[in-house]
């Protein structure tokens, strides 16, 4: 393996993808993005559906895949998304995310058809036997599909054991699933929160081993993530409600893209919001005033 197992833990944020002005991607920014995050305290980085791979060509998708490993596996661990609409096509983005130094990948299932737990089983199947690396099964029915049987990724963790597979849960309601996800696999499963960190109190509290959130609050994240885990639960619970009534917000995936670009840019971190359309969601001045007012209220909890 690229990594030990054990170090794919804690907070793990998503970077989003910037680009041109053309909407060719900025690889300098995407550099400085990911040194930020290691600057702000995140364990790693992960590339997954906030940083648009849906909307990425497939050349696109696997340059993206390089340059993140290359820019952030010296620092700590690099997760790649590889789910993809076809097994053929997953396996061959979880066999280049390898080659290219990733520590892990993550998959999500097929979105333009809802498959049945056997097809699923084999979907899963064929990429964790493609690779050596630990595969994270996302189960992101909050933006795509129905939610997986939990019996069918106890199944998996059966078949090839904690370390090679691992979870993101994001069914809801999320904390039960969790826990549910937890006691059929005896506590095997390593579980990774997937709410962008507004259920991340409770999350921690039913055994996760990290959190993927947004690049854009790692300012509040990281000191909410240390809090939970030096027991400091009154200053956890100061961070967490300004961050979790700012996610809240974010209510699809191109509501956390307008959110988190638009804070990356006020961070310094971003030159712009442009985000490759068509989008279904764009903040109004109003709601941008909420967003920074939230997030100025986190901040100051957090420092």
């Amino acid at each position: 393996m690229n990594n030990p197992t054990h170090s794919l833990r804690g907070v793990l944020p998503v970077f989003q993808t910037p680009y041109l002005p053309d909407e060719t991607i900025d690889f300098p920014t995407l550099r400085r993005e990911i040194e930020w995050l290691y600057d702000c305290g995140a364990d790693g980085i992960v590339m997954a559906m906030v940083s648009e791979t849906l909307r990425l060509a497939s050349e696109e998708r696997e340059e993206l895949a390089a340059r993140a490993c290359e820019f952030g596996r010296a620092r700590g661990v690099v997760v790649i998304s590889v789910g993809a609409e076809s097994s053929k096509v997953a396996e061959r983005y979880a066999r280049h995310a390898e080659a290219a130094g990733a520590h892990a990948v993550m998959a999500i299932p097929p979105v333009s058809v809802g498959i049945g737990e056997s097809e699923l089983l084999t979907y899963y199947r064929r990429i964790i036997e493609a690779i050596r690396i630990p595969v994270i099964v996302q189960d992101a029915s909050g933006y795509v599909g129905k939610p997986m049987p939990i019996a069918m990724q106890a199944r998996l963790l059966a078949e090839f054991g904690p370390e090679r597979v691992q979870f993101k849960p994001e069914a809801t309601p999320i904390g039960p699933k969790l826990s549910e996800l937890r006691d059929a696999t005896g506590g095997r499963a390593r579980v990774f929160e997937g709410t962008g960190g507004i259920a991340l109190v409770d999350s921690f509290r039913r055994g996760i081993v990290g959190t993927m959130p947004g690049a854009d609050l790692i300012r509040g994240l990281v000191p909410l993530w240390r809090a939970l885990a030096a027991g400091d639960t009154a200053r956890a619970d100061r961070i967490h409600g300004p961050l979790a009534a700012l996610i809240s917000m974010q209510n699809s995936l191109d509501a956390f893209l307008a959110v988190e670009k638009h804070l990356l840019v006020r961070q310094g971190v971003f030159p712009n919001t442009l985000v490759r359309g068509p989008v279904g969601f764009r903040l109004d001045e109003e709601t941008t005033r909420e967003v920074e007012r939230l997030f100025d209220r986190m901040i100051e909890a957090a420092g």
